[in-house]
């Protein structure tokens, strides 16, 4: 067989569904011929975004692959490359390549040197015959430590030479590590020890399906958990002792108990000051655990440090308070539960005005607030776009079930959440997949609703149609004002028409439930759907 057919044999093995991709490469017919779809994007990036939120949706049990032409495909996949490296998602990118005899001609691109600083490992396939070897350490960095995207060059000449007819392969099983004893020793102790310990729970207790250790914690110490937006939904957001998530938006509570803690424990998560992750004031006893020891004491300095798989520790630091404290932990019932529900309704009533506005434009978040209380949330993933949608919803958006909000963020490219949603569908048929856009967005990326019809991919996006570049001017106000550069102009109902989706524009407050509702009639019958919301700007975001 030719290599081209024994990469495709090795992606079989390892339950690979979907191959994302534009629009020319070799492994496409290969992929095809055992029965794995491909997912033909408008667009690179989107393709990426999409191997990237089937990714996060499945938790990395099936990884997203991507594969693109040689040159300008590689070259156009960057952006999307780079978002999926800022925030930790595993996939695998096959692009292809010139030819072995053109490696280190100036006009042919290397993937394999320009992507390293945005993949875990990024090589070339050199030979047909050391296919499945590269294949197995392309896995191996997949499915250990911490979670990056993986690049494997594949040249033209190599996809299409002889290799043998049987692949000596096998697929690659996870590889997870728990903390030393000693670690987890200490920290327990530290935590026993704290007067308010608050747990600050990252995207690390997502991939590792932590969400039951984590509420354990949380009632044994009766701690308050907040999220970071990459974590949001590892914690349900509904329980007494919930904080929600907190990022370059946040709610009341997480602002209130970070203040108010005396010890912050995460679990997790690099701590990067960054726009997913609140900041922690000074003062506070830190304690750090995540599966990369690069990240302990970057910007933050960490007392306490645990390396290791966020699942595989919680139950070693769980187990440690039963020994150390008594199988119930501490006794001390400490009113938190109580507290946070005064904050919360406190804090809601203040925002009232605006999530039940009846002005007309719309306020964006009266938009929101409707799409939660209409949908099924605990059988909906939804997810954001960069800017205003995403810092509207972050602390307004409650989930109930882990893995039904895609949160990103670390870079901000407009549009990525449209492909996310897209691949997120493709992941979890049996949910409804949601995407929530600004119009500034919808340039970026509004040619893959296209995409979506022609795949049948039936996820719902909502756009929020300002007609402006929400947060620009406040760098270039002159230009915002004179030169009206921060302004915009579009009918997207009719542009998504056009490409084959349900379609509405809505305008006012009493429109936007039965719009939802005709959106969801239509995604039920396997259509896509995008509903454009004429709103208002509303520059006003909650701290």
């Amino acid at each position: 067989m030719e290599a081209r057919h024994a990469i495709a044999e090795i992606l079989k093995q390892e339950g690979v569904e979907f191959l994302f991709c534009f629009p020319n490469s070799p492994i496409i017919d290969a992929a095809a011929a055992v029965e794995i779809r491909p997912v033909v994007a408008r667009m690179e990036r989107c393709a990426v975004n999409m191997a990237d939120g089937y990714t996060r949706t499945l938790n990395g049990r099936r990884t997203g692959v991507l594969t693109v032409q040689a040159g300008p495909g590689i070259e156009n996949a960057f952006g999307g490359i780079a978002q999926a490296y800022a925030d930790s998602t595993p996939m695998l990118v096959l692009p292809g390549q010139a030819g072995t005899d053109k490696l280190g001609t100036p006009s042919n691109f290397s993937g394999m040197d320009n992507y390293r600083l945005v993949t875990k490992w990024a090589e070339l396939i050199n030979s047909p015959q050391r296919v499945p070897e590269m294949m197995r350490r392309a896995f191996t960095y997949l499915r250990s430590g911490r979670p990056s995207p993986v690049m494997l060059e594949v040249p033209g000449d190599v996809a299409l030479a002889s290799v043998d007819d049987a692949v000596d392969y096998s697929p690659v099983r996870p590889i997870r590590s728990a903390g030393d004893s000693r670690d987890v020793t200490d920290v327990a102790r530290a935590l026993l020890g704290a007067k308010l310990p608050l747990v600050y729970a990252g995207q690390g207790c997502l991939y590792a399906e932590a969400t039951q250790e984590l509420v354990e914690l949380a009632e044994l110490l009766h701690a308050p958990v907040m999220t970071t937006t990459l974590g949001k939904s590892s914690f349900p957001e509904n329980h007494p002792l919930a904080l929600g998530a907190g990022g370059n938006t946040q709610t009341r509570m997480v602002n209130h108990f970070l203040a108010k803690c005396d010890l912050v424990f995460g679990i997790g998560t690099s701590f990067q000051k960054t726009l997913v992750s609140a900041a922690v004031p000074a003062g506070k006893v830190m304690i750090q655990s995540t599966n990369d020891a690069k990240d302990i004491n970057g910007q933050y300095p960490i007392d306490l440090a645990i390396v290791g798989d966020a699942k595989l520790v919680l139950r070693q630091v769980i187990d440690e308070i039963k020994l150390q404290a008594g199988a119930n932990g501490p006794s001390n019932a400490n009113g938190t539960a109580a507290e946070i529900k005064s904050v919360k309704e406190e804090w809601l009533k203040q925002w009232s005005d605006r999530l039940t506005s009846d002005q007309v434009p719309l306020n964006p978040y009266r938009v929101i607030w409707d799409l939660l209380h209409t949908v099924d949330v605990g059988n909906t993933i939804i997810t954001h776009d960069s800017g205003n949608p995403r810092d509207q919803m972050v602390p307004f958006w409650e989930t109930t079930n882990p893995r039904t909000y895609i949160g990103w963020g670390n870079s901000t490219q407009l549009g990525t959440g449209l492909g996310l949603a897209l691949g997120a569908q493709l992941a979890a048929p049996d949910k409804q997949c949601i995407n929530v856009m600004g119009d500034t967005a919808v340039g970026m990326a509004g040619i893959d609703f296209e995409t979506a019809v022609r795949e049948k991919i039936p996820s719902i996006t909502v756009i929020l149609n300002n007609s402006a570049m929400g947060g620009y001017e406040k760098n270039i106000p002159l230009a915002a004002e004179r030169y009206r550069t921060k302004y915009l102009t579009g009918d997207y109902m009719s542009m998504t028409q056009s490409l084959g989706s349900f379609s509405q524009r809505v305008e006012r407050p009493d429109e936007i439930v039965p719009a939802i509702r005709r959106a969801l009639e239509s995604t039920a019958a396997g259509h896509p759907a995008v509903l454009e919301f004429i709103t208002r700007e509303d520059p006003v975001f909650s701290s």
